[in-house]
Protein backbone atom coordinates (compact mmCIF):
# COMPACT_ATOMS: atom_id res chain seq x y z
CA UNK A 1 0.00 0.00 0.00
CA UNK A 2 3.18 2.17 -0.30
CA UNK A 3 2.30 3.07 -3.81
CA UNK A 4 0.27 5.77 -3.59
CA UNK A 5 0.35 7.14 -6.99
CA UNK A 6 0.88 11.22 -7.31
CA UNK A 7 -0.40 12.38 -10.74
CA UNK A 8 -0.78 15.47 -12.39
CA UNK A 9 -2.48 16.85 -9.77
CA UNK A 10 -2.13 14.67 -6.42
CA UNK A 11 -3.37 11.50 -5.79
CA UNK A 12 -6.47 9.80 -6.77
CA UNK A 13 -8.02 6.12 -6.01
CA UNK A 14 -11.21 4.21 -5.99
CA UNK A 15 -12.89 4.18 -2.56
CA UNK A 16 -13.84 0.61 -2.52
CA UNK A 17 -10.02 0.04 -3.16
CA UNK A 18 -6.83 2.23 -1.99
CA UNK A 19 -8.58 5.52 -1.20
CA UNK A 20 -9.48 4.49 2.88
CA UNK A 21 -8.73 6.52 5.78
CA UNK A 22 -5.65 5.07 6.80
CA UNK A 23 -4.45 5.83 3.52
CA UNK A 24 -5.62 9.31 4.01
CA UNK A 25 -3.76 9.50 7.03
CA UNK A 26 -0.72 8.52 5.55
CA UNK A 27 -0.87 11.18 2.68
CA UNK A 28 -1.83 13.69 5.38
CA UNK A 29 1.20 12.83 7.87
CA UNK A 30 3.29 12.93 5.04
CA UNK A 31 1.88 16.29 4.24
CA UNK A 32 2.38 17.27 8.00
CA UNK A 33 5.82 16.93 7.69
CA UNK A 34 6.50 18.76 4.23
CA UNK A 35 4.91 21.95 5.56
CA UNK A 36 6.38 22.03 9.03
CA UNK A 37 9.82 21.45 7.47
CA UNK A 38 9.32 24.35 5.29
CA UNK A 39 8.35 26.38 8.78
CA UNK A 40 4.47 26.41 7.98
CA UNK A 41 2.21 26.53 10.76
CA UNK A 42 -1.43 26.90 9.11
CA UNK A 43 -3.44 25.03 6.90
CA UNK A 44 -7.09 24.88 5.00
CA UNK A 45 -8.88 21.46 4.71
CA UNK A 46 -12.06 21.17 2.26
CA UNK A 47 -13.95 18.53 0.82
CA UNK A 48 -16.52 18.74 -2.36
CA UNK A 49 -20.00 16.52 -2.56
CA UNK A 50 -18.45 12.85 -2.58
CA UNK A 51 -19.65 10.27 -0.39
CA UNK A 52 -18.10 10.64 2.66
CA UNK A 53 -15.99 13.86 1.79
CA UNK A 54 -16.84 15.12 5.91
CA UNK A 55 -15.32 12.23 7.37
CA UNK A 56 -12.22 12.40 5.15
CA UNK A 57 -11.41 15.83 5.90
CA UNK A 58 -11.51 15.31 9.34
CA UNK A 59 -9.43 12.41 9.21
CA UNK A 60 -7.18 14.89 7.64
CA UNK A 61 -7.64 17.90 9.42
CA UNK A 62 -6.88 15.82 13.04
CA UNK A 63 -3.46 14.40 11.65
CA UNK A 64 -2.59 18.22 10.28
CA UNK A 65 -3.47 19.19 13.85
CA UNK A 66 -1.54 16.25 16.10
CA UNK A 67 1.53 17.75 14.55
CA UNK A 68 0.70 21.22 16.10
CA UNK A 69 -0.96 22.24 13.03
CA UNK A 70 -3.96 24.96 13.05
CA UNK A 71 -6.10 23.76 10.28
CA UNK A 72 -9.40 26.09 8.97
CA UNK A 73 -11.77 22.90 8.46
CA UNK A 74 -14.46 23.45 5.71
CA UNK A 75 -18.30 22.16 7.09
CA UNK A 76 -19.94 21.48 4.21
CA UNK A 77 -18.97 20.79 0.61
CA UNK A 78 -16.83 23.46 -1.19
CA UNK A 79 -15.68 23.79 -4.97
CA UNK A 80 -11.62 23.89 -5.43
CA UNK A 81 -11.15 27.22 -6.00
CA UNK A 82 -12.34 28.81 -3.12
CA UNK A 83 -10.30 26.85 -0.82
CA UNK A 84 -7.58 27.94 -3.01
CA UNK A 85 -8.96 31.48 -2.35
CA UNK A 86 -8.63 30.44 1.24
CA UNK A 87 -5.17 29.83 1.35
CA UNK A 88 -4.09 32.85 -0.14
CA UNK A 89 -6.76 35.16 1.62
CA UNK A 90 -5.82 33.84 5.04
CA UNK A 91 -2.07 33.76 4.44
CA UNK A 92 -2.16 30.46 4.99
CA UNK A 93 0.65 27.74 3.73
CA UNK A 94 -0.95 25.23 2.39
CA UNK A 95 -4.75 23.35 1.27
CA UNK A 96 -5.59 20.30 1.13
CA UNK A 97 -8.74 19.72 -1.13
CA UNK A 98 -10.54 16.23 -0.69
CA UNK A 99 -11.56 15.51 -4.51
CA UNK A 100 -11.46 13.59 -7.51
CA UNK A 101 -12.38 16.28 -9.71
CA UNK A 102 -13.97 14.88 -12.64
CA UNK A 103 -13.48 11.50 -12.34
CA UNK A 104 -16.56 8.96 -11.38
CA UNK A 105 -18.28 9.19 -8.42
CA UNK A 106 -16.51 5.88 -6.67
CA UNK A 107 -13.28 8.26 -6.69
CA UNK A 108 -12.01 10.57 -4.37
CA UNK A 109 -8.62 12.10 -4.48
CA UNK A 110 -6.38 14.44 -2.13
CA UNK A 111 -4.97 17.70 -4.11
CA UNK A 112 -2.27 19.76 -2.42
CA UNK A 113 -2.14 23.82 -2.72
CA UNK A 114 0.68 25.94 -2.39
CA UNK A 115 0.59 29.09 0.28
CA UNK A 116 0.06 31.21 -3.24
CA UNK A 117 -3.61 30.07 -3.47
CA UNK A 118 -3.40 27.88 -6.78
CA UNK A 119 -1.88 23.96 -7.33
CA UNK A 120 1.03 22.37 -5.42
CA UNK A 121 4.31 22.37 -7.58
CA UNK A 122 5.49 19.21 -8.90
CA UNK A 123 8.34 20.03 -6.20
CA UNK A 124 5.69 19.72 -3.77
CA UNK A 125 3.97 16.81 -4.73
CA UNK A 126 7.33 14.72 -5.60
CA UNK A 127 8.29 15.46 -1.70
CA UNK A 128 5.33 14.34 -0.40
CA UNK A 129 5.22 11.31 -2.31
CA UNK A 130 8.35 10.46 -1.27
CA UNK A 131 7.32 11.07 2.44
CA UNK A 132 4.18 8.86 1.85
CA UNK A 133 6.36 6.16 0.77
CA UNK A 134 8.00 6.12 3.70
CA UNK A 135 5.17 6.46 6.31
CA UNK A 136 3.85 3.47 8.25
CA UNK A 137 0.69 1.90 6.65
CA UNK A 138 -0.80 1.90 10.11
CA UNK A 139 0.05 6.03 10.87
CA UNK A 140 -2.59 7.16 13.33
CA UNK A 141 -3.48 10.76 13.79
CA UNK A 142 -1.88 11.21 17.13
CA UNK A 143 1.46 9.58 15.51
CA UNK A 144 2.90 13.36 15.04
CA UNK A 145 6.58 13.77 16.62
CA UNK A 146 5.92 15.30 20.22
CA UNK A 147 9.25 17.14 20.38
CA UNK A 148 8.58 19.27 17.54
CA UNK A 149 5.00 20.26 18.41
CA UNK A 150 5.21 21.19 22.22
CA UNK A 151 8.72 22.75 23.26
CA UNK A 152 8.65 20.17 26.45
CA UNK A 153 7.56 17.39 24.57
CA UNK A 154 4.33 16.97 26.38
CA UNK A 155 1.31 15.73 24.68
CA UNK A 156 -1.98 16.15 25.72
CA UNK A 157 -4.09 14.14 27.74
CA UNK A 158 -4.95 10.84 25.86
CA UNK A 159 -2.94 11.76 23.20
CA UNK A 160 -5.27 13.92 21.10
CA UNK A 161 -4.89 17.28 18.57
CA UNK A 162 -2.40 19.45 20.12
CA UNK A 163 -3.33 22.13 17.02
CA UNK A 164 -6.41 24.28 16.78
CA UNK A 165 -9.17 22.93 14.23
CA UNK A 166 -11.44 26.09 13.47
CA UNK A 167 -14.01 27.00 10.77
CA UNK A 168 -12.80 27.69 7.65
CA UNK A 169 -15.68 30.60 6.21
CA UNK A 170 -14.35 32.74 3.50
CA UNK A 171 -17.45 33.19 1.05
CA UNK A 172 -17.47 36.70 1.43
CA UNK A 173 -14.34 37.74 1.13
CA UNK A 174 -14.55 35.77 -2.19
CA UNK A 175 -17.22 37.21 -3.86
CA UNK A 176 -15.75 40.58 -3.11
CA UNK A 177 -12.45 39.37 -4.79
CA UNK A 178 -14.74 38.35 -7.52
CA UNK A 179 -16.26 41.51 -7.74
CA UNK A 180 -12.86 43.48 -8.63
CA UNK A 181 -12.72 40.63 -11.82
CA UNK A 182 -15.58 41.73 -13.30
CA UNK A 183 -17.51 44.59 -15.40
CA UNK A 184 -20.58 45.10 -12.76
CA UNK A 185 -21.52 47.91 -14.96
CA UNK A 186 -22.20 46.07 -18.00
CA UNK A 187 -23.57 42.65 -15.64
CA UNK A 188 -25.82 44.96 -13.62
CA UNK A 189 -27.60 46.35 -17.03
CA UNK A 190 -27.97 43.42 -18.72
CA UNK A 191 -31.30 40.99 -19.07
CA UNK A 192 -31.95 37.55 -19.89
CA UNK A 193 -30.54 34.58 -18.45
CA UNK A 194 -26.85 32.30 -17.57
CA UNK A 195 -27.73 28.51 -17.78
CA UNK A 196 -25.62 27.25 -15.36
CA UNK A 197 -25.22 23.39 -14.82
CA UNK A 198 -23.30 22.10 -11.96
CA UNK A 199 -23.30 18.53 -12.50
CA UNK A 200 -24.44 17.99 -8.84
CA UNK A 201 -20.95 18.90 -8.20
CA UNK A 202 -19.43 21.05 -5.17
CA UNK A 203 -20.20 24.75 -7.76
CA UNK A 204 -23.99 23.88 -7.21
CA UNK A 205 -25.40 27.06 -6.36
CA UNK A 206 -22.12 29.14 -6.38
CA UNK A 207 -22.66 31.15 -9.60
CA UNK A 208 -26.49 31.88 -8.57
CA UNK A 209 -25.26 33.22 -5.08
CA UNK A 210 -22.78 35.48 -6.75
CA UNK A 211 -25.22 36.93 -9.40
CA UNK A 212 -27.54 37.66 -6.69
CA UNK A 213 -25.25 39.37 -3.78
CA UNK A 214 -23.43 41.51 -6.73
CA UNK A 215 -26.91 42.43 -8.07
CA UNK A 216 -25.95 41.35 -11.72
CA UNK A 217 -29.46 41.81 -14.08
CA UNK A 218 -28.89 38.27 -15.81
CA UNK A 219 -30.47 35.71 -13.23
CA UNK A 220 -29.10 32.58 -13.22
CA UNK A 221 -31.40 29.11 -14.13
CA UNK A 222 -30.04 26.14 -12.39
CA UNK A 223 -29.45 22.43 -13.72
CA UNK A 224 -28.27 19.35 -11.76
CA UNK A 225 -28.19 22.27 -9.08
CA UNK A 226 -27.96 20.66 -6.31
CA UNK A 227 -25.15 18.34 -4.50
CA UNK A 228 -25.12 15.20 -5.34
CA UNK A 229 -22.69 12.24 -3.86
CA UNK A 230 -23.16 9.89 -7.00
CA UNK A 231 -23.53 13.18 -9.58
CA UNK A 232 -26.80 11.54 -10.56
CA UNK A 233 -25.26 8.47 -11.39
CA UNK A 234 -22.68 10.24 -14.14
CA UNK A 235 -19.48 11.50 -14.46
CA UNK A 236 -18.60 14.96 -13.71
CA UNK A 237 -16.42 16.22 -16.71
CA UNK A 238 -17.37 18.65 -18.47
CA UNK A 239 -17.49 17.22 -21.92
CA UNK A 240 -19.98 16.91 -24.81
CA UNK A 241 -21.28 13.43 -23.84
CA UNK A 242 -21.86 14.14 -20.26
CA UNK A 243 -23.66 17.51 -20.58
CA UNK A 244 -27.14 16.39 -22.17
CA UNK A 245 -29.24 17.81 -19.50
CA UNK A 246 -27.41 21.64 -20.26
CA UNK A 247 -27.60 21.25 -24.03
CA UNK A 248 -31.35 19.96 -24.21
CA UNK A 249 -32.33 23.19 -22.42
CA UNK A 250 -29.89 25.55 -24.55
CA UNK A 251 -31.72 24.32 -27.83
CA UNK A 252 -34.27 25.81 -27.22
CA UNK A 253 -32.54 28.78 -25.26
CA UNK A 254 -35.24 31.29 -24.96
CA UNK A 255 -34.00 34.42 -23.07
CA UNK A 256 -30.44 32.49 -22.29
CA UNK A 257 -27.25 33.98 -23.66
CA UNK A 258 -24.98 30.56 -23.16
CA UNK A 259 -24.44 28.35 -20.66
CA UNK A 260 -21.63 27.14 -18.74
CA UNK A 261 -20.79 23.86 -16.72
CA UNK A 262 -18.90 23.08 -14.26
CA UNK A 263 -16.85 20.10 -13.06
CA UNK A 264 -17.45 17.88 -9.76
CA UNK A 265 -15.29 20.50 -7.77
CA UNK A 266 -16.01 23.49 -9.83
CA UNK A 267 -12.58 24.35 -11.62
CA UNK A 268 -12.98 23.73 -14.61
CA UNK A 269 -15.73 25.22 -17.31
CA UNK A 270 -17.29 24.46 -20.70
CA UNK A 271 -19.79 26.67 -22.60
CA UNK A 272 -22.78 25.59 -24.09
CA UNK A 273 -23.91 28.26 -26.73
CA UNK A 274 -27.40 28.72 -27.46
CA UNK A 275 -28.65 26.22 -29.77
CA UNK A 276 -27.54 23.25 -28.02
CA UNK A 277 -23.59 23.14 -29.22
CA UNK A 278 -20.88 22.39 -26.73
CA UNK A 279 -17.62 24.54 -27.43
CA UNK A 280 -14.57 22.57 -27.10
CA UNK A 281 -12.25 23.48 -24.18
CA UNK A 282 -10.29 25.03 -27.30
CA UNK A 283 -12.45 27.36 -28.29
CA UNK A 284 -13.60 28.48 -24.54
CA UNK A 285 -9.70 28.79 -23.83
CA UNK A 286 -9.85 31.21 -27.22
CA UNK A 287 -12.81 33.15 -25.92
CA UNK A 288 -11.63 34.21 -22.55
CA UNK A 289 -8.01 35.09 -24.04
CA UNK A 290 -9.62 37.40 -26.41
CA UNK A 291 -12.04 38.99 -23.28
CA UNK A 292 -8.62 39.63 -21.15
CA UNK A 293 -7.33 41.21 -24.38
CA UNK A 294 -10.46 43.13 -25.18
CA UNK A 295 -10.48 44.28 -21.58
CA UNK A 296 -6.94 45.64 -21.98
CA UNK A 297 -4.42 43.47 -20.53
CA UNK A 298 -1.75 41.60 -22.36
CA UNK A 299 1.16 39.00 -21.99
CA UNK A 300 2.52 36.18 -22.56
CA UNK A 301 -0.28 32.56 -23.41
CA UNK A 302 0.69 30.09 -21.18
CA UNK A 303 -0.85 26.33 -22.51
CA UNK A 304 -0.01 22.85 -22.07
CA UNK A 305 0.87 20.77 -24.52
CA UNK A 306 -2.62 19.38 -25.37
CA UNK A 307 -3.90 22.38 -26.28
CA UNK A 308 -5.02 23.00 -30.00
CA UNK A 309 -3.88 25.04 -32.57
CA UNK A 310 -6.46 27.44 -32.51
CA UNK A 311 -5.72 28.97 -29.40
CA UNK A 312 -1.94 29.04 -30.69
CA UNK A 313 -2.80 31.11 -34.01
CA UNK A 314 -4.82 33.14 -32.09
CA UNK A 315 -2.08 34.24 -30.00
CA UNK A 316 -0.10 34.80 -32.65
CA UNK A 317 -2.64 36.49 -34.86
CA UNK A 318 -2.24 38.91 -31.76
CA UNK A 319 1.14 39.23 -30.94
CA UNK A 320 1.74 37.69 -27.84
CA UNK A 321 4.59 35.47 -26.58
CA UNK A 322 3.55 31.77 -25.81
CA UNK A 323 5.38 28.92 -23.73
CA UNK A 324 3.99 25.63 -23.87
CA UNK A 325 4.09 23.10 -20.64
CA UNK A 326 3.56 19.31 -20.40
CA UNK A 327 -0.01 18.29 -19.51
CA UNK A 328 -0.85 18.93 -16.35
CA UNK A 329 -1.83 22.83 -14.18
CA UNK A 330 0.74 21.76 -11.61
CA UNK A 331 3.07 22.95 -14.69
CA UNK A 332 0.67 26.50 -14.97
CA UNK A 333 1.22 27.81 -11.88
CA UNK A 334 4.45 28.75 -11.94
CA UNK A 335 3.99 31.12 -14.60
CA UNK A 336 0.97 32.46 -13.44
CA UNK A 337 3.25 33.85 -10.65
CA UNK A 338 5.08 35.56 -13.06
CA UNK A 339 4.37 39.54 -14.16
CA UNK A 340 4.33 39.13 -17.42
CA UNK A 341 1.37 36.28 -18.08
CA UNK A 342 -2.04 36.87 -19.49
CA UNK A 343 -3.76 33.88 -19.67
CA UNK A 344 -3.03 30.31 -18.60
CA UNK A 345 -4.84 27.14 -19.60
CA UNK A 346 -5.13 23.71 -20.13
CA UNK A 347 -7.49 21.21 -23.10
CA UNK A 348 -9.25 19.77 -19.99
CA UNK A 349 -11.49 23.19 -19.19
CA UNK A 350 -8.95 24.90 -16.43
CA UNK A 351 -7.69 28.14 -16.85
CA UNK A 352 -6.10 30.60 -14.89
CA UNK A 353 -6.09 34.34 -14.83
CA UNK A 354 -2.67 35.88 -12.86
CA UNK A 355 -5.28 38.73 -11.86
CA UNK A 356 -7.40 36.56 -10.61
CA UNK A 357 -5.09 33.12 -8.26
CA UNK A 358 -2.66 30.76 -9.96
CA UNK A 359 -5.69 28.03 -10.32
CA UNK A 360 -8.53 27.34 -12.45
CA UNK A 361 -11.56 28.73 -11.03
CA UNK A 362 -15.02 27.63 -13.32
CA UNK A 363 -16.84 29.85 -11.18
CA UNK A 364 -15.46 32.98 -12.01
CA UNK A 365 -14.36 31.79 -16.00
CA UNK A 366 -18.12 30.87 -16.15
CA UNK A 367 -18.79 34.71 -15.50
CA UNK A 368 -16.32 36.06 -17.56
CA UNK A 369 -17.70 33.98 -20.83
CA UNK A 370 -21.02 35.66 -19.70
CA UNK A 371 -19.42 39.03 -20.08
CA UNK A 372 -17.58 38.20 -23.28
CA UNK A 373 -21.16 37.36 -24.74
CA UNK A 374 -22.35 41.22 -23.52
CA UNK A 375 -19.25 42.36 -24.81
CA UNK A 376 -20.28 41.07 -28.58
CA UNK A 377 -24.09 42.12 -28.33
CA UNK A 378 -22.31 45.99 -27.62
CA UNK A 379 -20.03 45.45 -30.46
CA UNK A 380 -22.70 44.68 -32.81
CA UNK A 381 -24.55 47.85 -31.67
CA UNK A 382 -27.12 45.54 -29.49
CA UNK A 383 -28.04 46.59 -25.75
CA UNK A 384 -27.76 43.72 -23.63
CA UNK A 385 -30.58 44.97 -21.54
CA UNK A 386 -32.69 43.89 -24.34
CA UNK A 387 -31.95 40.18 -23.08
CA UNK A 388 -30.11 38.20 -26.50
CA UNK A 389 -33.22 39.43 -28.64
CA UNK A 390 -31.48 42.31 -29.34
CA UNK A 391 -28.00 40.91 -30.87
CA UNK A 392 -30.50 39.20 -32.81
CA UNK A 393 -32.05 42.30 -33.89
CA UNK A 394 -28.97 44.51 -34.37
CA UNK A 395 -28.63 45.31 -38.33
CA UNK A 396 -25.13 44.02 -38.26
CA UNK A 397 -25.19 40.95 -36.63
CA UNK A 398 -28.94 39.78 -37.72
CA UNK A 399 -30.41 36.49 -37.86
CA UNK A 400 -27.10 34.81 -37.72
CA UNK A 401 -27.11 35.70 -34.61
CA UNK A 402 -29.50 33.40 -33.31
CA UNK A 403 -29.48 29.82 -31.74
CA UNK A 404 -28.36 28.44 -35.27
CA UNK A 405 -24.98 30.47 -35.14
CA UNK A 406 -24.46 29.86 -31.53
CA UNK A 407 -25.58 32.94 -29.98
CA UNK A 408 -23.05 35.69 -28.80
CA UNK A 409 -20.01 33.54 -28.39
CA UNK A 410 -20.87 31.76 -31.75
CA UNK A 411 -20.75 34.82 -33.81
CA UNK A 412 -17.54 35.46 -32.00
CA UNK A 413 -15.53 31.77 -32.39
CA UNK A 414 -16.75 32.55 -36.41
CA UNK A 415 -15.05 36.07 -36.52
CA UNK A 416 -11.77 34.41 -34.71
CA UNK A 417 -11.44 31.60 -37.10
CA UNK A 418 -12.13 34.42 -39.76
CA UNK A 419 -9.04 36.40 -38.16
CA UNK A 420 -6.82 33.13 -37.71
CA UNK A 421 -7.09 31.62 -40.72
CA UNK A 422 -7.81 28.65 -38.85
CA UNK A 423 -10.79 25.80 -39.45
CA UNK A 424 -10.79 24.68 -35.51
CA UNK A 425 -12.73 21.22 -35.41
CA UNK A 426 -11.16 18.44 -32.62
CA UNK A 427 -12.45 15.93 -30.28
CA UNK A 428 -11.36 13.26 -27.55
CA UNK A 429 -11.34 9.93 -26.92
CA UNK A 430 -10.82 7.86 -24.01
CA UNK A 431 -9.82 4.19 -23.58
CA UNK A 432 -10.08 2.15 -20.72
CA UNK A 433 -6.57 0.46 -19.63
CA UNK A 434 -6.58 -2.69 -18.84
CA UNK A 435 -3.03 -2.77 -16.67
CA UNK A 436 -0.27 -0.31 -17.10
CA UNK A 437 1.67 -2.85 -19.70
CA UNK A 438 -1.30 -2.34 -22.55
CA UNK A 439 -0.28 1.55 -21.84
CA UNK A 440 3.49 0.79 -22.20
CA UNK A 441 2.96 -1.59 -25.28
CA UNK A 442 1.14 1.26 -27.25
CA UNK A 443 4.00 3.53 -26.27
CA UNK A 444 6.54 1.25 -27.72
CA UNK A 445 5.21 0.72 -31.08
CA UNK A 446 5.20 4.14 -31.51
CA UNK A 447 9.02 4.82 -30.72
CA UNK A 448 9.64 4.85 -34.15
CA UNK A 449 8.99 7.68 -35.99
CA UNK A 450 6.12 6.74 -38.09
CA UNK A 451 6.10 7.98 -41.97
CA UNK A 452 2.47 7.31 -41.79
CA UNK A 453 -0.46 6.80 -39.75
CA UNK A 454 -4.03 6.09 -41.11
CA UNK A 455 -3.25 6.40 -44.18
CA UNK A 456 -1.71 10.35 -43.49
CA UNK A 457 1.91 11.46 -44.12
CA UNK A 458 3.25 12.48 -41.07
CA UNK A 459 4.76 15.85 -41.31
CA UNK A 460 6.75 15.92 -37.63
CA UNK A 461 6.22 14.30 -34.27
CA UNK A 462 6.48 15.24 -30.47
CA UNK A 463 7.25 13.35 -27.58
CA UNK A 464 6.92 15.69 -24.54
CA UNK A 465 3.82 14.03 -22.73
CA UNK A 466 2.71 11.32 -24.83
CA UNK A 467 2.89 11.30 -28.69
CA UNK A 468 1.99 13.83 -31.23
CA UNK A 469 1.98 12.75 -34.91
CA UNK A 470 1.41 16.41 -36.87
CA UNK A 471 0.05 15.87 -40.55
CA UNK A 472 0.47 17.64 -43.47
CA UNK A 473 -2.51 19.65 -43.40
CA UNK A 474 -1.69 21.12 -39.81
CA UNK A 475 -4.23 18.38 -38.21
CA UNK A 476 -2.86 16.18 -35.11
CA UNK A 477 -3.15 13.31 -33.02
CA UNK A 478 -2.00 12.42 -29.78
CA UNK A 479 -1.74 10.02 -27.87
CA UNK A 480 -0.97 9.84 -24.02
CA UNK A 481 -1.88 8.05 -20.94
CA UNK A 482 -3.85 10.07 -18.24
CA UNK A 483 -2.56 11.00 -15.25
CA UNK A 484 -5.68 10.82 -13.29
CA UNK A 485 -7.46 7.93 -14.78
CA UNK A 486 -6.43 4.60 -15.93
CA UNK A 487 -7.30 5.79 -19.77
CA UNK A 488 -5.48 6.20 -22.03
CA UNK A 489 -6.73 9.74 -23.84
CA UNK A 490 -6.45 10.24 -27.68
CA UNK A 491 -6.58 13.77 -29.02
CA UNK A 492 -7.49 14.98 -32.23
CA UNK A 493 -7.65 18.74 -34.03
CA UNK A 494 -8.53 18.78 -37.85
CA UNK A 495 -10.24 21.21 -39.85
CA UNK A 496 -13.57 19.21 -40.61
CA UNK A 497 -15.71 16.78 -38.19
CA UNK A 498 -15.73 14.48 -40.29
CA UNK A 499 -11.24 14.08 -40.38
CA UNK A 500 -11.34 14.28 -36.93
CA UNK A 501 -13.63 11.15 -36.78
CA UNK A 502 -11.42 9.59 -39.44
CA UNK A 503 -8.12 9.98 -37.59
CA UNK A 504 -9.91 8.76 -33.93
CA UNK A 505 -11.19 5.76 -35.87
CA UNK A 506 -7.64 5.03 -37.00
CA UNK A 507 -6.04 5.61 -33.51
CA UNK A 508 -8.24 3.43 -31.52
CA UNK A 509 -7.69 0.40 -34.37
CA UNK A 510 -4.25 0.94 -33.79
CA UNK A 511 -4.37 0.99 -30.14
CA UNK A 512 -6.60 -2.13 -30.36
CA UNK A 513 -4.66 -4.10 -32.74
CA UNK A 514 -1.29 -3.69 -30.13
CA UNK A 515 -3.63 -4.32 -27.16
CA UNK A 516 -3.98 -7.67 -29.21
CA UNK A 517 -0.48 -9.01 -30.43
Amino acid sequence: MSDLRFGTDGWRDRMDGRFTHANVARAAHATAEHVRDGGGRAVAVAFDGRQDGAAFARTVADVLAAHGLTVHLASAPLPTPVLSFAVAHLGLDAGVMLTASHNPPAWNGFKLKGPYGGTATDATYRDVAARVARTPANVRPTDARPSDVRPSGARPAGGGPVGDVVPLDVRAAYVAHVATLLDLDLLRRARGALVHDAMHGAAAGWIAALAHDLDLGVRVDGVRANVDPTFGGGHPEPVPAELGPAVARLRDPGDAWLGVATDGDGDRVAAVLPGGRVATAHETFALLLDQRLRAGRTGRVVRTFTVARNVERLAAARGLPQTETPVGFKWLVGPLREDDVLIAGEESGGIGLPEHLPERDGIVNGLLLLQAALEVAVDHGADPAQGPAGLAAASDAGAGAGADAGGALGVRLAELEAETGWRHRYDRRDLPLPHDAARDAVVAALADDPATFGGRTVHHVERRDGVKLGFEDGAWLLIRASGTEPLLRLYVEAHDDADVAAILDAAEAFVKEVETT
